[in-house]
């Protein structure tokens, strides 16, 4: 048979008018009727093999399959067509639809009306790709709870069914159908048990016999309340999605981890104020926070709704210096010297870096270190655009990024060191949703130190001499920085963001390799709970973002620092 299957039009192949027979009228009549059926629908027609071309090893694909014709029963052979996207079953007399429904994982659309039908099965709730599901005219009276699993739905026809008074206003409503959807998810009891806790994975064992300072550093995108929406996230009751509910379980998971150092992304600027820094406050902790760069041009009311990026430090381990905010879109405008693609693509998009400069305090040290020796750190967050179109703008503001870090750490250095000249150089931690995958130009760069000025993510859009001005650029097509960083989540976790249309690795923590050593981090989320609870996606009841806390503990070492900088590169 065809690999794929037509609808039969009564006007393909138009012929012009000609003088026909009563006979030949009856006759055409008669096939066109044939094309329909008895809803007036098009009629699909099948190729069917036949023996020789089994014999010639042909095979069938369909991926279309129309069975009508008062029929009572369905073979359990037709559950294993995994490859059908459309079943027709309407207008036959079944009473029952067996489970077995949810093998055809790959159905998007599904006609069950017409038939006497008195209850659905549950599982008809895992066929989450359907976007047309008719039942109309059976005998159903209530709908599975389930069926609220299936948030791709976009026809929804019921009528003609006893259902009760309650689903059939909701589904009258305006966007009725979204609204039954989340009615039934929301109703639907959360059996799936809560994951296990994530493994802590030890890298490296701390050195007792000198002077260390014990740091554990927290990478955490929250997801803001406003961008948790049931649009976007419609596998997630409404409930589970609420920043009432998500924030109770994002506080618990930041203080089950007690990490010294704490950089969240997506921090809504009230709930900065009114919820993390009063919560956090209790614990020991002090904070900076700074709003994308839009909020400088709102009203009072509407800045409290832009979300940015905040660093948290436990207050009897570290003194803060000095904070530092990093706005793409203002480096952007500086640096276009005219460019469209700069001023276009890359300066409307106002993503910020947030840095704060810290100092041990002689609390944080272990197997005692001079009291005069204080270690400097610059913890540094951002938060890069998300679009994958603009990996480009992604790029970019990661260089003028590393370019404000640099100017930063040597403006720091030189001020350390006219105060006291055996002060260690400053140590750097860079955090953050970067929203790019470890094959990415910039995780190239970061990792690196270089990336070619002709790399695929530029586009081949002249930005080139632009560049020259917020990077290092020692070698022919070639921009470079000034650390030596590395990813502590190397090849650890499968996932940082995980969600029903994206699963990748998007968060990372980098640190200066030579003088900052990783002990050990927290290692994934077990790859069979996701499984064997088909969760299609985060949030979840159980996990209040769509991405994953990173967590990981450094080793600080003065001696560390006597034979080089703490990753700046000298100038060549």
């Amino acid at each position: 048979m065809n690999d794929s299957t037509e609808e039969c039009s009564p006007f393909k192949d138009r012929k012009k008018k000609t003088h026909m027979s009563l006979n030949d009228k009856k006759r055409l009549a008669r096939e066109k009727a044939e094309q329909y059926n008895s809803n007036g629908r098009p009629s699909r027609q099948y190729h069917m093999l036949t023996a020789e071309e089994v014999k010639q090893g042909k095979e069938t694909h369909w991926e279309q399959l129309e069975i009508i014709g008062c029929v009572k029963n369905i073979s359990p052979s037709l559950w294993n067509l995994t490859t059908l996207t459309g079943l027709y079953l309407n207008d036959n007399q079944l009473t029952r639809l067996p489970p077995d429904i949810s093998m055809l994982v790959n159905l998007v659309y599904l006609d069950l009306s017409g038939n006497k039908l008195r209850s659905l099965p549950a599982e008809l709730g895992e066929l989450v790709y359907l976007r047309e599901l008719h039942l109309g005219y059976n005998m159903l009276r209530s709908l599975p709870h389930e069926l609220g699993r299936l948030f791709q739905l976009q026809v929804l026809g019921l009528a003609g069914n006893p259902l009760c008074q309650e689903v059939m206003k909701l589904y009258s409503e305006p966007n009725g159908t979204h609204r039954l959807l989340m009615y039934l998810l929301d109703s639907l009891q959360v059996r799936v048990p809560v994951p296990p806790g994530r493994p802590w994975i030890p890298l490296s064992r701390p050195n007792k016999n000198i002077p260390s300072c014990p740091v554990t550093v927290m990478c955490y995108n929250v997801l803001c309340e406003k961008y948790a929406t049931t649009q976007m996230y419609g596998y997630c009751p409404s409930w589970a999605l609420s920043w009432d509910y998500r924030k109770k379980v994002i506080l618990g998971e930041i203080r089950h981890y007690t990490a010294d150092i704490i950089t969240l992304q997506e921090v809504e600027t009230d709930q900065f104020y009114n919820f993390f820094l009063p919560e956090l406050k209790k614990d020991g902790y002090d904070g900076v926070f700074s709003p994308k760069s839009r909020a400088k041009t709102m009203s009072e009311n509407d800045r409290k709704r832009v979300d940015g990026c905040a660093i948290f430090f436990r207050a009897i381990k570290f003194t803060l210096i000095k904070e530092h905010l990093i706005e793409f879109n203002q480096l952007a405008m500086a640096n276009s010297s005219g460019s469209d693609d700069m001023l276009n693509r890359v300066m409307p998009r106002d993503n910020i870096g947030l840095a704060a400069l810290l100092k041990t305090n002689e609390t944080a040290w272990e197997n005692s270190l001079p009291s005069e020796v204080q270690q400097p750190i610059l913890v540094c967050t951002a938060h890069i655009h998300w679009d994958p179109e603009f990996c480009d703008v992604k790029l970019i503001q990661i260089m003028m990024l590393s370019n404000e870090l640099n100017t930063i750490l040597e403006d720091a250095n030189r001020n350390y060191r006219n105060v006291n000249h055996h002060q260690p150089p400053i140590q750097l931690l860079l955090c953050g949703d970067f929203n790019s995958l470890p094959d990415s130009g910039v995780i190239e760069f970061l990792s690196a130190g270089k990336v070619s000025s002709d790399h695929q993510d530029f586009k081949d859009l002249q930005y080139k001499t632009l560049l020259h001005k917020i990077s290092t650029c020692d070698r022919p097509n070639e921009f470079m920085h000034s650390f030596k960083l590395s990813s502590a989540y190397e090849n650890i976790m499968p996932f940082t963001n995980y969600t029903f249309n994206f699963k990748g690795i998007i968060d990372y923590i980098f640190y200066t390799r030579q003088t900052m050593t990783p002990l050990g981090l927290l290692g994934p989320l077990a790859p069979e709970w996701f499984k064997d609870n088909k969760v299609l996606g985060c949030p979840h009841p159980h996990i209040p973002s769509d991405h994953f806390p990173l967590l990981v503990e450094f080793e600080l070492s003065p001696n560390a620092h006597q034979s080089n900088s703490n990753g700046l590169i000298g100038r060549r």
